[in-house]
């Protein structure tokens, strides 16, 4: 991930009294003043490519909409959140899963078990039910999805006729599996593999998660499989392909913006972010990527030129 911009550093320096909008910690839990709409928006991103992406789009549509907006890029969770129910930021592209699991694990302590899960309306609920006493409103998912995958080279594929996962676990191949450190003892990683899928995972080679080494280690059939994710664009450039995650062993982080509710709750800014979500899919995240990435475009020309196609935003 990228350093922290200065401006981010200025955010993170602000006093929680400058900028108090967010229920107080007596009060959580009795959220009842009515959702603000204010005209003057801060849109946090992550400072990842995909983060900055989405920034920019909800940006654009919130200047549709007559919103006055400017961007700060934070890339820590543990500094944004904080920053986002005290409303020195207000709007943040967020995946619903992970930040269902972070905000249980803030509240109920790091052991506490996940409440993520594969399950689309039930990550909803329970992310809804620990974000609503913080002052924030998660608004509804669309259809892009940017979960952990795994991707196979293309001519092992085709040799042992693998389209899915449970095709590699009844093969009864032996996997080594690129990937990072944490994936030996992560649910969703090796141990699912095994469990869900019965794949012979018999080492895991700790080159990171996507990386370009990873991947280089699959295309030479050094390692079998590499983790990546559902919106990795550069898997044709190694010559890989995704297998399905046909059981859904991987839980749902379907994108969701999340908002302050006494800034940002109002139905003119739920109006605006919902346009992306009956256009926006996993494919064209992918390829969005890709242009910033490996075109190396810039995020907040990549995002115009989508929305302008899709006749969101005018030229």
């Amino acid at each position: 991930m990228r350093p922290l911009p200065a401006l981010s550093a200025l955010l993170v320096l602000l006093p929680a009294s400058a900028c108090t909008t967010g229920p107080s910690l007596e009060n959580r839990g009795e959220v009842t003043a009515p959702p603000g709409d204010s005209k003057h928006l801060t849109i946090g991103s992550a400072g990842f490519t995909e983060s900055d992406l989405l920034a920019q789009m909800y940006a654009a549509l919130l200047g549709r909409a007559g919103y006055s907006t400017k961007i700060i890029s934070v890339s820590s969770r543990e500094i944004y959140e904080p920053a986002l129910e005290s409303g020195q930021i207000d709007v943040v592209p967020e995946y619903a899963a992970t930040f269902a699991d972070w905000l249980n694990a803030r509240k109920n302590g790091a052991d506490a078990a996940p409440v993520g899960s594969p399950d689309l309306a039930a990550t909803m609920r329970a992310l809804r039910a620990l974000a609503e006493p913080r002052g924030l409103t998660v608004l509804d998912p669309g259809r892009a999805v940017d979960q952990n995958a795994f991707a196979v080279a293309a001519p092992y594929a085709a040799k042992h006729r693998l389209k899915t996962l449970s095709d590699l676990g009844r093969s009864g191949l032996p996997v080594r599996l690129a990937a990072g450190d944490e994936c030996v003892q992560r649910p969703y990683c090796a141990p699912g593999l095994r469990k869900t899928y019965g794949i012979r995972v018999t080492a895991v080679d700790p080159k990171g998660v996507g990386t370009t080494q990873a991947k280089r280690a699959v295309q030479k059939g050094q390692d079998q499989m590499v983790l990546t994710t559902t919106t990795d664009a550069t898997l044709d450039d190694f010559g890989l392909v995704l297998l399905a995650d046909d059981k859904h062993l991987q839980n749902a982080d379907y994108l969701v913006p999340v908002v302050n509710r006494s800034r940002a709750g109002g139905e003119g800014v739920r109006k605006a972010l919902s346009k992306l979500n009956t256009v926006l899919t996993t494919a064209d995240l992918a390829r969005l990527d890709e242009r910033v990435d490996s075109w190396r475009r810039l995020p907040e020309d990549v995002a115009r030129a989508y929305l302008e196609s899709k006749n969101l935003i005018r030229p």
